[in-house]
């Protein structure tokens, strides 16, 4: 274990490590918790009872946040005809076809998020998957950013749309918002979230699915969440 600072043991003290907390408890202390000179982000991390070691028991997913995560992201739109219109229309900060390709190959980087239209994923995939692919940028069907309809995609990540994914001990992590949301914002974007994982349950799957939740800020420590709407004495 890391030695903590000063700063960092003196929050912790603040947090009851044999209580689990209601949601509305949780997001206040948290945001009481983010005491650093910027705006932290607030991220909810789900220990799921999966076996990451097979692939049918990966958890994927997106979900639309209803406050949004609190960031503006910069999304690339690689499409071509029909699809530059829809993609600058929705608000895409980048749109272009081959030459954004190149770009990339060339060290280009400067967005958050790609999508793509269908009829580009033969030429983004064999260019941009050893690229993107490492950084998690690779549009994918799965991850809701292949699509043909492209400004509905770029519009749904404008507004706060997120992928989630299980890593490799079986757990999610993933933004609900910021140290400046109120406390009932991180709290629909919790439950939101939740629903989500919880509707990506795999089906090989067995016994308990959702083993703890816990969220935290940046810099701050993290805090138990109850499973349920109660408040859960551990």
């Amino acid at each position: 274990m890391p030695k903590r600072g000063k700063r960092y043991t003196t929050l912790e003290g603040k947090v009851d490590r044999d209580k689990t907390y209601s949601p509305e408890e949780a997001a206040a202390l948290v945001k009481e918790l983010a005491t650093a000179k910027f705006d932290e982000t607030i991220e909810a991390h789900f220990r799921l009872g999966i076996d990451p070691r097979k692939s049918d028991q990966n958890v994927r997913g997106t979900v639309a946040l209803p406050h949004g995560t609190g960031k503006s992201i910069r999304v690339l739109a690689i499409t071509q005809g029909d699809g530059v219109a829809a993609a600058e229309a929705a608000g895409a900060d980048e749109v272009g076809g081959s030459e954004v390709v190149e770009r990339i190959l060339g060290g280009w980087l400067d967005f958050d998020a790609v999508v793509a239209t269908p009829d580009m994923m033969a030429l983004v995939g064999s260019k941009l998957g050893r690229v993107l692919g490492p950084r998690g940028l690779l549009p994918n069907p799965k991850a809701g950013t292949v699509g043909s309809d492209i400004g509905a995609i770029v519009r749904a990540l404008k507004a706060g749309q997120i992928e989630f994914r299980s890593d490799k001990t079986g757990v999610v992590h993933a933004p609900i918002g910021k140290a400046s949301f109120g406390p009932e914002q991180l709290v629909e974007n919790l439950g939101a979230l939740k629903s989500a994982v919880e509707a990506a349950k795999p089906e090989a799957t067995k016994g308990q699915y959702l083993k703890t939740v816990f969220i935290t800020s940046t810099m701050g420590p993290s805090v138990r969440v109850a499973l349920g709407g109660a408040r859960v004495e551990a």
